[in-house]
């Protein structure tokens, strides 16, 4: 049996994943062999030693120690992609929100008074402070064009927007996956140069905070709209309210409230709604469940944020798997260990990902607790078990 720790509420659909007879999950555990969260704070918390696998039920892991996961062996699972539909449509909403100034409208058609006559003739005459432009014809510049980013652009692009990407990372499969109306270019400065919107969809890294700052707003055209539906700290907002009140801005849309930014006349904030649909909340908790169960049953590793992808069909009953350091050749000395011990590996997959080595290997007969304690022991090896 299997204890699961939910330290959010996670959606029934996913839960549902993980069956009675195998898995109890509760919200209390002082023993979990698995974590599973959206937004609760793992840096805050000590993790048990029990702890075989995390899972975000979301795509960012900024709150939970990846770092410190990985020197212990623990992979973390998070979901990318389940709720690329519930972001790409509130980012849509954005974009128009931002140049129709929607809520100042709103906000001035809520504070008229009188009678219907009355509000109708303050309506006329103080409409055209809230005139705007249109979206269509205008260029938006995509910076990342992982599942969201490339949900967004060709989202913008049905809607007749000119739509340009700026994804360093992009892989030769994903690129494959763009409309040919997405024009990529190779670099920031190029597609800042055009971004009449901008909108940023990559995680939030040493690499990537304050990616759009003074100069790279200094870039853009004038009377330009920034979108920030991804992480705080990916735009400086400091630089961004410094161009908004010198008029070289013309707003900043963003799903994070700050003190500079959630009061700001030219700009708006939500709370943090990207992924706050029912749909996208039953999708991520299906997928990290799903992704969860794999690996403690399995050993499989699909969608981790710090371990390499591995899938092995099984070739025995008597599995073990095992997390090493790169640098030790501890995956060999684990082979050498299973094979000093009369075992036969009857199949294996070994995976590097960065510093990390990770090794599957089915086995003809069961490994006694010996060779197990012996392999976890060995210099190099960060976590090491049977299934």
């Amino acid at each position: 049996m299997f204890d699961v720790l939910t330290l959010n509420a996670i959606s029934p659909r996913g839960l549902a994943r993980l069956p009675k007879d195998k898995y109890r999950v509760a919200a209390e555990s002082a023993a979990p062999d698995a974590i599973l969260v959206r937004s609760f704070n793992l840096h805050d918390r000590e993790i048990p030693a029990s702890v075989r696998a995390i899972g975000r039920a979301g795509a960012g892991v900024n709150n939970i120690p990846v770092a410190a996961m990985t020197a212990r062996g623990i992979p973390v699972f998070n979901a990318p992609g389940a709720n690329a539909n519930a972001v790409k449509e509130l980012v849509i909403a954005g974009l128009i929100i931002g140049c129709r100034h929607l809520c100042r409208g709103w906000d001035f058609a809520r504070s008229l008074t009188g009678d219907d006559e009355a509000l109708h003739k303050a309506v006329e005459s103080g409409k055209k402070q809230f005139s705007g432009t249109e979206i269509s014809g205008r260029t938006l510049g995509v910076i990342g064009l992982g599942a969201i980013g490339r949900n967004v652009a060709m989202a913008a692009g049905a809607l007749g927007m000119h739509v340009v990407g700026y994804d360093p990372g992009l892989t030769a499969e994903r690129a494959s996956r763009l409309a040919s109306a997405i024009r990529r270019l190779d670099a920031l400065d190029e597609l800042l140069s055009v971004s009449e919107f901008l909108t940023v969809h990559v995680p939030l890294t040493e690499e990537t905070r304050d990616l759009i700052s003074t100069d790279q707003i200094a870039r853009m055209p004038s009377n330009a709209i920034i979108l920030n539906f991804a992480r705080e700290g990916i735009v400086d907002e400091r630089a961004v309210v410094a161009g908004l009140d010198a008029s070289r801005l013309s707003a900043y849309v963003s799903d994070f409230p700050t003190n500079l930014t959630h009061t700001h006349p030219r700009c708006v904030t939500f709370p943090h709604l990207g992924a706050s649909t029912d749909e996208a909340e039953e999708n991520c908790a299906v997928m990290v469940a799903e992704q969860v169960r794999d690996f403690l049953e399995q050993g499989h590793v699909h969608n981790s944020v710090n371990f390499p992808e591995v899938e092995l069909p099984r070739a025995s009953p008597f599995r073990i798997i095992c997390a090493t350091s790169n640098q030790s050749n501890a995956g060999n000395q684990v082979a050498d260990a299973v094979r000093a011990a009369g075992l036969t590996i009857a199949g294996m997959s070994s995976v590097s990902r960065g510093d990390l080595s990770y090794l599957i290997a089915d086995l003809d007969a069961q490994p006694a607790d010996d060779l197990m304690s012996g392999i976890g022991g060995r210099p190099g090896v960060l976590m090491a078990r049977r299934l």
